[in-house]
């Protein structure tokens, strides 16, 4: 499942980024987690948070969505609606994705969700690695 993210992280690497997430400031973050069904089962995350980008301040976004439940819709819906939530806040025009480019599933979801690819961009992640990624926006302002 982290293929396209420099591999399997450590558990304790797993532990300190969700602490992290726990710790956020909801005003420059939402996380949010993903369940399915009447049981509410985890399957993943999606989330938001603010960063900068082309010298202004921006939302940057990620989701992750276990293999079992990929290719049935769930990440789409997720992820639609954690754009939804981005754009209530009207805190930032832009929000940018960067999928590894070698994630066909990540860069398919932005493409369907309307998203502008402006081509390719070196990020780091996870920390001390960069990764190839597309570099994706989307003007919140729209749709």
């Amino acid at each position: 499942m982290m293929r396209d993210l420099g591999g399997p992280h450590a558990r304790d690497a797993i532990l300190a980024r969700h602490q992290r997430y726990m710790a956020a400031d909801p005003d420059t973050h939402g996380l949010f987690a993903v369940v399915v069904g009447s049981e509410r089962e985890p399957v993943g995350w999606v989330g938001f948070w603010e960063t900068e980008s082309r010298g202004e301040a921006v939302w940057e976004c990620g989701w992750s969505v276990v293999p079992e439940h990929q290719g049935r819709g769930v990440g789409s819906s997720a992820v639609g609606l954690m754009l939804e939530e981005a754009r209530m806040r009207e805190r930032h025009r832009w929000m940018y994705a960067y999928p590894s480019v070698d994630n066909a599933a990540s860069n398919a979801l932005c493409r369907a969700l309307g998203f502008e690819l402006l081509g390719e961009t070196e990020v780091e992640y996870p920390a001390g690695s960069m990764m190839r990624s597309n570099d994706w926006r989307l003007d919140l302002t729209c749709g």
